[in-house]
């Protein structure tokens, strides 16, 4: 009976989705019902004003707090086609970072429109084409220019306090992987999100402890260890996960001998404000900075 009613409800979905096939989803019909796939993605159509059609996001979005509102589709790379077909959306909007590979091919089996935008936000000028790009596509490239002025702005400010710290604290970023639902380290440079963290790190004065680029499985003390990192920054999934319990989070390989561990600097930091460039990032410099001098 239930393969009977996941069938029905997909002909169900085809059938409405056949009705109003297009390609660029309308950003202007009153009828647009949108599901947005990217935490960056979400963040700028909220700060553009644009979000009164999105009707549903992946669970990484979190910010802002009023999203959490809007019904989530599950986790990007582990999405649930019936989750995304029951909002029966005229189209999915993602930053290619999106799976299983299945639900994509059923997705796109079903002729559902997928818009990717073509500019990246791995730096403050990426970021800015991508808020122009996404504030031509919703019509708001008024607001758009103020978003990129204010970015700007924010940046020298955050950049000239950072000036005020001499030291530069060695910082390992510990990531919760929810995907693989293991804990992971971040370390310099690399693509995707462990780039901006090492970039938004720079930025505040501080300088990645783990060398190997990317993000790695924490299966060995070693990784820390060797390490040995001043600061530890726990991004706010994994450290809520652990209860916000320094005890338990020493528990982690390699965490408790560091020098962090023994001056008690281990902080939470929202994923938001350190692992990707958004509309925020200049004001969370300054942010990111505070937190990895603080003794």
């Amino acid at each position: 009976m239930k393969r009977i009613l996941i069938i029905a409800s997909l002909a169900a979905a085809l059938i409405s989705i056949s009705c109003s096939r297009f390609h660029n989803a309308p950003t202007d019909s009153k009828d647009a019902r949108y599901v947005v796939i990217s935490p960056i993605y979400n963040e700028i159509i909220w700060a553009l004003g644009a979000h009164d059609k999105v009707v549903g996001v992946d669970l990484s979005t979190t910010y802002p707090p009023e999203v959490k509102k809007v019904q989530t589709v599950g986790y990007h790379r582990a999405l649930s086609a019936e989750g995304i077909l029951s909002l029966h959306p005229t189209a999915v909007i993602h930053d290619n970072n999106i799976g299983p590979p299945q639900v994509v091919q059923q997705l796109q089996q079903l002729n559902i429109p997928m818009k990717t935008f073509a500019a990246k936000n791995d730096s403050f000028d990426g970021t800015k084409a991508l808020i122009r790009e996404m504030g031509a596509y919703f019509h708001k490239e008024a607001r758009a220019e103020e978003l990129c002025n204010t970015l700007d702005t924010q940046r020298a400010a955050s950049l000239e306090k950072v000036k005020q710290y001499s030291d530069r604290p060695r910082v390992a970023v510990i990531h919760f992987g929810r995907a693989s639902n293991v804990y992971m380290v971040v370390g310099k440079g690399g693509g995707g999100d462990s780039g901006g963290v090492s970039q938004m790190i720079e930025l505040a004065g501080g300088q990645m402890a783990i060398e190997n680029k990317g993000m790695q499985r924490m299966e060995s003390p070693e990784i820390v260890a060797q390490a040995n990192p001043d600061v530890i920054l726990l991004t706010d999934f994994g450290y809520d996960r652990l209860g916000g319990s320094l005890d338990q989070i020493k528990a982690l390989p390699g965490v408790a001998t560091s020098n962090a561990a023994k001056t008690g600097r281990i902080f939470r930091i929202e994923e938001n404000v350190l692992n990707y460039f958004g509309p925020r990032s200049g004001e969370n410099i300054a942010k990111v900075a505070a937190l990895i001098h603080q003794k």
